[in-house]
């Protein structure tokens, strides 16, 4: 979450008005992540998550917005949009479209223990059943396809041996095959700084934003590449997993592959982000580097699905 758009006091008082929260006493800007302008909103003495987005379609707004709607009416701890006295889930503020949302219990944590992998392994597969009966999904708007084109069109921007890593990969994943794997809606971003915990307890999952249709066992990818840089955690987590949403063995074949399908997109965002920045009043950006050496390893040691 960063600030791009930067609200006033009165326009966000007005813009609050239709939802009959009460008096809007204090608002802050949120510095983490690197997509949507994201605030801390008191109103009424309760305090929640404004998030204005920067290059969302209505479309996509509605999607997302839904699916959060759908999740946490069936127990999955996300934040529940609030819906206007019209029945609106966003409205135009700043001159971009917002929600408001309600802010969950916890913080992020750096370093998570087996425990902390368990515990997300078991809600990570929930989560995919929960989504199952959501009709109509969008694909994963950084799937396969996505990751083709922003590759081609970052390659020519890269040194030699960062472009020649690309190419090879990008070669490599054109010629896997998913289309058999079991589907659904994906989280598609669950890092450490989009799941908030109290202690050992899982107090919230955060930003649905890169959510869509897609091969269900790349977000455990993308989950097993964040949360298991100590791979004891890795066994863990995908028995925590496993025990609610069994994988097949097909699924686990293609495991090696879509790890580093996980890895290529993170690294290909990070690389569009630092090659076109957009100016903010806070914005976070983060380092390619960090996937681009963890695909080298997943290249280089290439490790089977725990079982």
């Amino acid at each position: 979450m960063s600030v791009y758009t930067t609200v006033g006091h009165a326009e966000l008082a007005a813009w609050l008005e239709p939802l009959q929260l009460g008096t809007l006493t204090d608002f802050a800007g949120i510095a983490a992540g690197m997509q949507n302008s994201n605030y801390f909103v008191t109103a009424g003495g309760v305090r929640r998550v404004l998030t204005v987005f920067e290059h969302l379609t209505p479309a996509q707004l509605d999607f997302y917005l839904a699916l959060m709607a759908h999740l946490s009416a069936r127990g999955i701890p996300c934040p529940q949009p609030r819906v206007d006295r019209d029945g609106q889930l966003w409205r135009m503020l700043a001159g971009k479209p917002a929600a408001l949302l309600s802010c969950l219990p916890g913080s992020a944590i750096e370093s998570p223990t087996p425990e902390h992998c368990a515990t997300l392994g078991h809600h990570l597969a929930h989560l995919h059943l929960a989504a199952a009966d959501f009709p109509n999904p969008l694909p994963n708007p950084c799937g396969a396809a996505w990751r083709a084109m922003v590759g081609r069109r970052l390659a020519p921007k890269l040194d030699v041996e960062q472009r020649g890593q690309l190419l090879k990969e990008l070669a490599f994943q054109a010629a896997q095959d998913f289309s058999t794997l079991p589907r659904g809606v994906v989280h598609g971003d669950l890092f450490r700084d989009n799941v908030l915990w109290q202690g050992s307890k899982l107090g919230g999952v955060l930003d649905f934003y890169f959510a869509g249709e897609d091969v269900l066992l790349f977000d455990l990818a993308v989950v097993a590449n964040d949360w298991c840089v100590d791979t004891t955690n890795l066994p863990v987590l995908v028995a925590a997993y496993q025990n609610v949403r069994p994988i097949s063995a097909q699924e686990a074949a293609s495991w090696p592959a879509l790890r580093r399908a996980a890895a290529l997109r993170f690294w290909l965002l990070r690389l569009d982000v630092q090659h076109h920045p957009r100016p903010g009043e806070v914005v976070t950006i983060k380092d390619p580097a960090d996937f681009q050496q963890l695909l080298a390893q997943l290249c280089l040691a290439p490790a089977e699905l725990p079982r």
